[in-house]
């Protein structure tokens, strides 16, 4: 600083310019002075962006949506660690993508179906003693699919490596066709008063016919299962949950009474079961509340209240605190802007206002990045992400591992990701539900029967992209019995 300041005052004395003019001069040398400051106008960053990767902004209305994206580890979601991302990096969209429309007809039951729309898929944990709530509303489709973004490679792994450790991080390709398609769809031929039939002489008389139940639970949407539970009562006036119940235990009865229980409750009681008792199941808020659209959210938060008697937002509050709890509350008011064009003056001015709150000042403006991850549109935060880059020469993931830790990290990463690639945020859960000793056997129910009628085929490509092997070969080394057929009958070969 101080040979700074003698150049400075040697430029001052000699230069010679017209009255007024040497105040550009002080400015110009001022600004030297900070390092870091302003955020643009940086030297070229080695080995970003990659070759022919590199960024510009797309026409107005042109910006594709999202684009892939690696897992992250930190915050709650074990054992991920947290330390940042030490490169940036394309990531692929999984490959194989038909054309949109290009969906075949329908196929077999069992084998990977047709795309001609997304069914809606369930919700998370495992359901309650409670059989009925079959007429509750089920959430739309959400859309998937993406193109080109710059996106940071997960944090704490070898860089150019995978979480798996295996081969150099693929680039992104150029674009990406939309498109989602989950592996179980509605059964041609559906006969509900049959497959009821079916269900009760597999679990009539001494023993029960796993294999049988296996085979009608996993061929049918979650539709056809709420038809299938009523006119099981219909024709023996029984409750078909009950007698599931009674004749299964462990992970393959979490598993069955999970595919019968309609989406929208499915989350209720997963968001009551992680806030009841002693202790928070983090995570699980994270999953299900950032994650979902806003009608989904309006359709849980209604159903908590007829359900379970209580208010969401209330519990989250008495569950929750800091800025982790002012993140839920924002993300259970169901008020995302869901439009799907972006404007790009606003991103870039977001990208500005964050690097402002976060890397650009001593501290951190927790409600800055509260407001704009809350509020902004999925493609229009994509949109920011890739602003941000060239802004603060680093990717707003690193940022928030930076600024942030705990859940509120988790929190704020994860609706980055989904901003980016929602599959492949999914194909991390699954991944270190099962690494390592033992397995989290109630994460890899969720996920698998959450995702099973909205976009499996696309968690499975990015799980094999991601970590060089088969979500079923996974799946098959981690389980056994009629637990592992009936899971690997839902994710398919």
């Amino acid at each position: 600083m101080n040979s700074l300041l003698k150049t400075k005052t040697l430029l001052w004395k000699n230069f010679k310019c017209p009255t007024g003019q040497k105040s550009v001069l002080n400015t110009h040398i001022l600004v030297m002075s900070y390092p870091g400051y302003p955020p643009t106008g940086y030297p070229p960053f080695p080995g970003y962006p990659p070759a022919g990767q590199e960024s510009t902004f797309p026409p107005p209305g042109q910006y594709p949506y999202p684009s892939g994206f690696p897992p992250v580890g930190g915050g709650a979601y074990p054992p991920a660690p947290s330390s940042g991302y030490p490169g940036v990096g394309g990531y692929p969209a999984p490959s194989g993508y038909p054309a949109p429309g290009g969906y075949p007809g329908a196929t077999p039951p069992g084998g990977v179906p047709s795309y001609p729309g997304v069914p809606p898929g369930p919700g998370f944990g495992a359901p309650p003693g409670a059989a009925g709530f079959s007429g509750y509303p089920q959430p739309p489709s959400q859309p998937y699919g993406g193109g080109p973004a710059q996106v940071p490679l997960p944090g704490g792994f070898p860089a150019g490596q995978y979480p798996g450790g295996q081969g150099p991080y693929p680039s992104q390709p150029a674009a990406v066709t939309q498109g989602a398609q989950g592996t179980i769809q509605p059964a041609a031929n559906f006969d509900a008063m049959k497959d009821a039939e079916i269900l009760r002489k597999a679990m009539k008389g001494f023993g029960t016919d796993e294999q049988a139940i296996v085979n009608v639970v996993a061929n049918r949407s979650n539709d056809q299962r709420q038809k299938i539970k009523a006119a099981f009562k219909t024709m023996y006036g029984k409750d078909l949950i009950k007698d599931l119940k009674s004749e299964l235990s462990g992970n393959m009865e979490e598993l069955i009474l999970a595919l019968f229980m309609p989406p929208t409750y499915y989350d209720a009681w997963s968001l009551r079961n992680a806030m009841k008792g002693a202790g928070t199941q983090e995570r699980v808020l994270i999953e299900i509340l950032c994650t979902r659209t806003n009608q989904e959210i309006r359709e849980i938060v209604r159903c908590y209240q007829s359900e379970f008697g209580r208010d969401l937002e209330k519990d989250i509050r008495s569950d929750t605190s800091g800025h982790f709890e002012r993140l839920l509350v924002s993300m259970c008011q169901g008020n995302r802007d869901e439009n799907q064009n972006v404007n790009h003056q606003l991103a870039q001015e977001d990208a500005q206002r964050l690097y402002q709150a976060g890397e650009g000042r001593l501290g951190t403006d927790e409600s800055c990045f509260n407001m704009i991850l809350a509020t902004r549109s999925f493609p229009q935060l994509k949109a920011t992400m890739e602003a941000y880059s060239r802004v603060a020469n680093r990717d707003l993931l690193s940022s928030v591992a930076r600024e942030f830790s705990g859940n509120v990290e988790s929190g704020l990463k994860t609706i980055l990701q989904c901003a980016l690639n929602r599959p492949a945020f999914f194909a991390e859960r699954l991944y270190y539900s099962m690494k390592g000793a033992g397995t989290d056997d109630s994460t890899l129910v969720r996920t698998v029967v959450t995702r099973s009628e909205i976009d499996l085929v696309q968690i499975k490509q990015m799980f094999q992209q991601m970590y060089q092997k088969a979500l079923s070969t996974m799946i098959a080394s981690d389980t056994s019995g009629d637990y592992r057929r009936l899971l690997l009958a839902i994710v398919g070969q």
